[in-house]
């Protein structure tokens, strides 16, 4: 043989073995870590066939086992905790967060969640569960501005200021991406882009047509600087139409805009069903195919919704091409690749993220931090707060005085456990001391008053709750898949399976046992879920509504003895989609009110806890109450039924302290004329009843501010779907509020002194200005200094005065801290007649203190004053 061509087996061995081990082991090229992204991304793409491209535009992406994908959702919420991916750090709701003013607080909790988000991940990845809320990509934070209190998604924004949302929401962004140079730990989500506040009920048709200057000045800084500062690799477009086009197919928006001019690299996703809207409902195309291709080619990269499954009908009329599909792809796989999604996962640093992170003592302390900042104390008249531990007898009444689920807001997770503020209250009295509960009244008037039935009075087989059999059919049929005990009745599975092993769809659950009754009284049962329900009481049907779909409610009335115990059985179905279930109970309004009169004659003083409900005030909701709509409100009021309680506490003469719980600004006017002591705290998350607690007892020193104005009436306001921002918000509203943006008391007293600023500039220079704080009071506190520029004589319209810097400190009784700002000249701008930002020559003023400023807080001393010229040609 010829051993040029037939080699010995030694040189065999030596010289092609290694080769067909390099050719066997060799990885493709999106696969590795060494090349630019790019390269990778280009690669990946170029190896999926049409079909395949499709199936990776929409939330739900498959999986393409040829090429080694798993399947992924992209939907995923975070706006105040990992929301409905099981037991989760709750925190305050996203309104309280503002009402902080403190932007670090904003980045831990943010680093927090983020934490979480990364710990479930890898626990459902290694058990291969790809459902929705497992994944990354989370669809937050909500950086619209709350232009009118009326908006009832407004709980989900950072409030009414442009300044205050950009910094609160540049924080959170860096705190949920991370800090890692080459990967994302999460991927934070701003929404929804742009100019979108309601009205609810109109969302999907509503056409915003509003000036260029508002369009710059108020609905855009926010998500610019998400974006531009704060590196927010994803943007969820808005449902209403701006200026005519859809905000989900506006190139004017979504490329000329947000790429362009911001230079944003990330992708966009819809929100859901918004492609679909520009042809079903906007009715700007003739398809639902050609809405497709008109978002796709507009810059939205990504479809929540089914209307991307149509991309291929679109391609094939001519309506876009496979090049704008692409597109679209190599952003989507950047960002799974900047996750690490397709790396080995020890080149990943956030893989070791432990499990145990998942609300763990850290995160449970934040959370309680971020819910005493979160308070307001709006009044407190002859120092009635704090309360004296030494008080023979407190009564806790009202309807968010021990309802943990109130606490949480929408898009919230669920906590391992919660602290009501009657739990706080009752918690930290003094020995000694009784602390009683009555719900004394409804949310509303005209609302189905009801609570959770809890596991103290439901039992079966000598256990706490009921026993819970579980089918993997819609029928309670065959042997049941999973039998269990369910401490309650209360479940929000959304789309997710009640337990790994069973169906997401078609399944049916009984609950069967004991019912005991605490008290004598007329009682209504309720059964509140989606789709079919069936509630038995002593083996008899109380509620049949067994062959009906979609959400609803229903209820039977009882007359009960106290202490007498009732067999119950409730069946369920869930054919498809927000699968729940919620078991709950009340007592007739009659004795309602009766027990909380009661126990507050029998008190030394009253806490009111009250305000709204997440069940009144959110999205797209189907409430019609007086004075509510579709989830927004029609009215600013206090509902009556509440105010009628608190009238009839206040005529027994006892002092009286309410509490607000809500996620919107409250017209309490009889209350500020009558009450002496009024907190505000929000939708304050998983300690907030500790944290209300400690501020009712003097254990923490309020310190928060308001992200909105409060009004005195809806009346002040003008139209609620005008998005012009002539008389809205503290920045162009001329009439008197209630409570002002940026107001918040406190036990101690501050004192500012030595506010040193330049007298003149020019238009191209910063400002650097600084004052002396002094706490005087006798007790240690927080304090938010504020700083707001005004414009003396400006040729164009410009706010009253506009938030421009705020800094959250802590001073002890009598120390004094020397607090320094620095303003850009962008922070002096103004929007010219020819819509551009500039700055001009002329004389501003800067006001720095506690509060927004006016005249007597100025002649108080409680805000000083300084003029500034600003010399030179416009910048």
């Amino acid at each position: 043989m010829n051993t040029f061509f037939f080699p010995s087996c030694k040189w065999i061995t030596v010289i092609f073995f290694p080769l067909l081990l390099f050719t066997c082991t060799s990885v493709e090229p999106f696969r590795d870590p060494k090349l630019p992204i790019d390269k990778r991304v280009e690669d990946l793409v170029s190896r999926m066939t049409l079909e395949e491209k499709i199936s990776q535009l929409v939330e739900k992406a498959d999986s393409i086992p040829r090429l080694g994908i798993p399947e992924y959702n992209w939907w995923n919420e975070g706006l105040h905790g990992v929301a409905r991916a099981g037991v989760a750090t709750v925190f305050p709701q996203a309104i309280g967060l503002a009402a902080t003013f403190d932007d670090s607080l904003m980045f831990d909790v943010a680093d927090a969640i983020s934490d979480e988000f990364r710990a479930k991940y890898d626990y459902f990845q290694a058990r291969k569960e790809y459902d929705r809320y497992k994944g990354l990509t989370v669809w937050s934070p909500n950086i619209n501005i709350f232009r009118d209190p009326r908006w009832g998604r407004g709980q989900e924004t950072y409030g009414e200021d442009p300044y205050l949302t950009s910094r609160m929401g540049v924080d959170f962004v860096k705190g949920m991406q991370g800090d890692d140079p080459v990967y994302l730990k999460t991927i934070a989500t701003p929404k929804h882009y742009a100019v979108h506040s309601g009205p609810e009920p109109l969302r999907h048709i509503f056409d915003v047509d509003v000036g260029q200057r508002d369009l710059m000045d108020t609905y855009l800084p926010a998500f610019e600087a998400c974006v531009v500062e704060g590196g927010a690799q994803s943007v969820m477009s808005a449902y209403n139409r701006f200026r005519g086009k859809s905000c989900t197919g506006s190139a004017y928006l979504l490329q000329d805009i947000l790429r362009d001019a911001w230079g944003f690299d990330g992708y966009v996703v819809s929100d859901c069903g918004a492609v679909y809207d520009i042809y079903a409902n906007h009715k700007l195309v003739a398809s639902e195919a050609e809405a497709a291709a008109t978002a796709l080619k507009a810059g939205c990269d990504l479809n929540c919704g089914r209307a991307y499954y149509l991309l291929g009908e679109a391609i094939e009329k001519g309506y876009c091409t496979e090049a704008d599909l692409d597109m679209a792809l190599k952003r989507l796989f950047k960002a799974r690749i900047l996750l690490g999604m397709f790396d080995p996962p020890d080149k990943v640093p956030f893989n070791k993220i432990p499990p145990e992170i998942n609300n763990c003592p850290a995160h449970k302390e934040l959370a309680l931090k971020a819910a005493r900042e979160a308070i307001v104390l709006l009044k407190n008249d002859n120092n009635l707060l704090p309360l004296s531990k030494s008080l023979g007898t407190i009564a806790v009444i009202g309807p968010n005085a021990k309802n943990p689920e109130v606490m949480y807001g929408n898009y919230n997770g669920i906590p391992s456990k919660s602290v009501t503020a009657f739990e706080g209250i009752k918690e930290l009295a003094g020995y000694g001391t009784r602390v009683l509960y009555a719900q004394g009244c409804s949310y509303h008037q005209d609302y189905i008053e009801k609570e959770r039935i809890s596991w103290e009075y439901l039992s079966s087989g000598g256990s706490a709750g009921l026993t819970g059999e579980y089918f993997n059919n819609p029928g309670l049929e065959g042997t049941p898949y999973a039998v269990r005990t369910d401490s309650v009745v209360a479940f929000s599975w959304f789309n997710r399976s009640p337990m790994k092993g069973m169906n997401r769809e078609n399944y049916s659950i009984r609950w069967s046992g004991m019912l005991k009754i605490p008290e004598t009284g007329k009682y209504k049962l309720y059964l509140s879920g989606d789709d079919g329900f069936r509630l038995y009481i002593d083996d008899k049907m109380a509620i049949d509504a067994w062959n009906e779909s979609g959400w609803k409610v229903e209820s039977a009335e009882f007359d009960f003895i106290g202490g007498s115990e009732h067999s119950v059985e409730i069946d369920y179905y869930q054919k498809d989609w927000m699968a729940g279930i919620f078991f709950e109970w009340g007592l007739h309004a009659g004795n309602r009110e009766a027990q909380a009169m009661n126990i507050a004659r029998e008190a030394d003083a009253i806490v009111f806890v009250g305000g709204l409900s997440p069940w009144m005030e959110g999205e797209e909701m189907r409430v019609d109450l007086s004075g509510f709509k579709g989830g927004d409100r029609t009215s600013l009021d206090l509902p009556a039924s509440q105010e009628e309680m608190l009238k009839k506490l206040h005529a027994l003469g006892k002092p009286v302290i309410l509490v607000l719980m809500n996620g919107s600004a409250l017209a309490v006017n009889w209350a500020d004329k009558n009450i002496p002591a009024i907190l505000e705290a929000w939708y304050p998350g998983q300690s907030g009843g500790t944290a209300i607690a400690e501020v009712l007892f003097g254990e923490y020193n309020p310190g928060g501010r308001l992200p909105v104005t409060f009004y005195r009436s809806a009346d002040q306001l003008p139209p609620f779907d005008d998005y012009a921002m002539a008389g809205r918000t503290y920045r162009y509203f001329e009439g008197e509020p209630l409570y002002k943006f940026g107001h918040g008391l406190s036990y101690t007293e501050f004192v500012y002194t030595n506010f040193r600023a330049p007298k003149e500039i020019t238009t191209k220079d910063e400002i650097h200005a600084e004052v002396e704080v002094i706490n005087i009071g006798k007790l240690h506190g927080d304090e938010v200094v504020q700083l707001y520029v005004k414009h003396l004589d400006s040729d164009v319209p410009v706010p009253i005065h506009a938030l421009q810097g705020f800094r959250r400190i802590h001073l002890d009784k009598g120390e004094k801290q020397k607090v320094a700002f620095t303003l850009s000249p962008k922070q002096l701008s103004v929007i010219n007649d020819d819509n551009e930002r500039v700055v001009m020559p002329g004389t501003i003023e800067l006001f720095i203190g506690g509060c927004q400023p006016d005249d007597k807080a100025i002649a108080d001393g409680k805000v000083l004053i300084t003029q500034i010229s600003i010399t030179g040609e416009p910048n």
